[in-house]
């Protein structure tokens, strides 16, 4: 049916496939939204992973399927997973490749019929919705095109076969739709698309309630001595934040990976002219050590990672959340899990980050919108920025906390991205 008489089926069959985890990154966390969402909705969805786990994840009672990749776990930036030889992907041979992307891809094609796969990342996600047999359609994100294909023809060729063969190619943001034309040259049939929010989950909680649940939450811990497992929250992180939020000092928020990329390093230097502000700092990774050295102890606490059951009451202890990337990011949902929250993030101007700034600029109050977001790398402008935020009447900053709220609701929530995802996926001929 053509035109304005197609409509989308009511139910389908549709394959997720996601290489890797279902928490902790942006990607990972994408996919299990996504299949709850479509599962809600009534379709029949199956989650193919690599996590152990699922079952402590809601995916609204999706099926779940662990293909066997032999222990191979080909990585955009290296970190470690248990149980898996970890390499990155350009590290790997194309025959280790091939083999990898063939064992997922037998795994989907068991468990056909679907009316199409909807798989993550340009590589290895392509490769491995190309040769399933049925309708594919991928999801571009910004880590495969910037750390891992960008640079290196061969991978740059090989992405940019298995986009020719899908049925429709998502991206999050401009920047990413940009990227994946620098990386793969042009390519038909790509949708703009964010990713989402979950709106009921971050939302704006009264004070007292909020850190007594994330005292709570952080009581719940599984052990972690001497802080052996970087994946795991600290330990005593119950106590620690309870001593360290208690008080009326404002409180300044970054959730992410410790890179040095991630501009955590740029947060801190700002931080030091920003008066009794104090700055909880939510992570892991390879530069934990090097910033906990630039950082005021009694001013700063790291906590190590934390899931979404403590970041939902975090963030709503926080007078603002820091996004201050220095490398380019595909879409800023840090900062839009802030702003649905309550609390207004203040962002680093650039790739995805920028377009999450100019959401909040729309509904902000005019006198206000230039506190969402400051210059890359630029620590004096973040410090006058979050000094400004900070010094609002508490009318000001409610307003702000009402208007970043608005923008998440109507740009970003996931029950309205998994419908717009799902309507131009089955408008795409290969689809119909």
């Amino acid at each position: 049916m053509a035109g304005d008489c197609w409509q989308t089926p009511l139910l389908m069959r549709i394959f997720v496939w996601h290489g890797y985890l279902l928490a902790g990154t942006g990607s990972n966390i994408y996919t299990r939204q996504l299949a709850r969402e479509w599962r809600r909705d009534g379709h029949d969805v199956t989650v193919f992973s690599q996590e152990p786990h699922p079952e402590r994840y809601d995916l609204g009672g999706a099926e779940t399927v662990r293909p066997d990749v032999g222990g191979l776990l080909p990585v955009f930036v290296l970190d470690e997973y248990e149980g898996y030889e970890v390499k990155r992907l350009q590290d790997c041979t194309r025959a280790e490749l091939d083999a990898w992307v063939e064992a997922n891809a037998a795994s989907l094609r068991e468990r056909l019929p679907a009316d199409f796969a909807f798989v993550n990342h340009v590589l290895l996600g392509g490769p491995v919705g190309a040769a399933v047999g049925a309708p594919y359609v991928v999801k571009a994100h910004g880590s495969e095109l910037e750390y891992s294909m960008r640079g290196r023809p061969e991978l740059e060729v090989w992405g940019r076969s298995v986009l020719q063969g899908a049925a429709a190619v998502f991206v999050g943001s401009a920047h990413i739709r940009e990227v994946l034309e620098d990386v793969c040259g042009h390519v038909d049939r790509v949708h703009e698309v964010p990713p989402g929010v979950d709106v009921d989950e971050w939302r704006p909680r009264a004070h007292d309630e909020a850190l007594a649940a994330l005292v709570d939450e952080a009581r719940r811990d599984p052990p972690n001595p001497g802080n052996a497992n970087e994946r795991l929250p600290d330990e005593g992180n119950a106590e620690r934040l309870a001593d360290f939020l208690g008080g009326d000092a404002p409180v300044i928020v970054y959730f992410g990976k410790l890179l040095f990329n991630k501009g955590v390093h740029v947060l801190l230097e700002a931080l030091a002219g920003v008066d009794d502000a104090r700055a909880v700092i939510v992570g892991f990774g390879d530069y934990r050590a090097e910033l906990e050295g630039m950082a005021d102890p009694a001013r700063t606490l790291f906590t190590g990672p934390l899931e979404h059951r403590h970041l939902v009451h975090l963030l709503a202890l926080a007078d603002t959340c820091v996004v201050p990337s220095i490398f380019p990011e595909a879409f800023g949902m840090v900062a839009a899990e802030a702003a649905a929250a309550g609390c207004p993030p203040l962002v680093a101007r650039h790739s995805g980050l920028a377009e999450i700034a100019e959401g909040l600029e729309a509904e902000y109050p005019p006198e206000l919108r230039e506190l969402a977001g400051f210059t890359t790398g630029e620590a004096s402008e973040l410090r006058e920025k979050m000094s400004a935020l900070l010094a609002l009447p508490i009318s000001d900053r409610e307003r702000m906390s009402s208007a970043a709220r608005r923008a998440a609701v109507a740009r970003w929530s996931w029950s309205s991205i998994a419908e717009r995802l799902l309507d131009v996926a089955v408008r795409e001929p290969g689809l119909r």
